[in-house]
């Protein structure tokens, strides 16, 4: 059961799990430590994941560590003013683009991976791998929408964890929709209020 399943998981993923929430809860409030723990939790995910056979969510984690860095020196010294990179938005027709070329990698990957790896349900796992790749880009450039694509793959991760036994890992993620849903809101909030400063200040 479910509940055995939590009982019987690793220390690692419960230490995963927490630095994980640290990260979504300081990523929400744009505060830049958001990213050390990124690093650290990834690092332990990068293992948990392959012995679980889900490799291309352990290949994703690689590229989270990665991303950990970069994000790191994106929001400490690329500044857009006085406060960091500011809040955007992309347009509609951007995120079709997105979405649209986004979905054909994951097609390829899905068979891919199905074809010559023991990747368990590999078209799921490419979905959630390939869509947050995207959205991981998105954060530390500070792009409102990332928010509701991370509520998509989030949703599509906690049946891909516990088909596979991450019972824990899937706690973290039906957590991380009440996150995302803090998150959306106060950087719409910051956003909307930035486009009425710019509209006050034109002439």
């Amino acid at each position: 059961t479910a509940w055995t399943g939590l009982l019987a998981s690793s220390p690692w993923e419960y230490a995963a799990m927490i630095l994980s929430i640290l990260y979504l809860a300081l990523a929400a409030r744009e505060n830049i430590w958001c990213w050390p723990a990124a690093f650290i939790s990834t690092a332990i995910y990068i293992v948990l994941f392959y012995d679980a056979f889900l490799l291309m969510e352990s290949l994703l984690n690689v590229f989270y560590l990665l991303m950990a860095v970069y994000g790191w020196y994106e929001w400490r010294y690329r500044k857009s003013d006085k406060t960091g990179r500011a809040i955007s938005a992309w347009s509609p027709r951007r995120n079709l683009l997105v979405v649209s070329a986004t979905s054909a990698v994951v097609l390829l990957a899905g068979y891919l991976f199905g074809r010559y790896t023991p990747s368990q349900l590999p078209y799921l796992d490419a979905f959630t791998t390939c869509f947050a790749v995207v959205a991981t880009f998105m954060v530390p450039w500070k792009i409102l929408d990332n928010w509701v694509y991370w509520l998509v793959i989030d949703l599509a991760s906690i049946y891909l964890y516990i088909s596979r036994g991450l019972y824990v890992t899937a706690l973290l993620f039906c957590i991380y929709i009440v996150l995302i849903v803090f998150g959306y809101i106060r950087w719409l909030r910051e956003y909307r209020a930035a486009l009425k400063e710019q509209s006050r200040s034109r002439p």
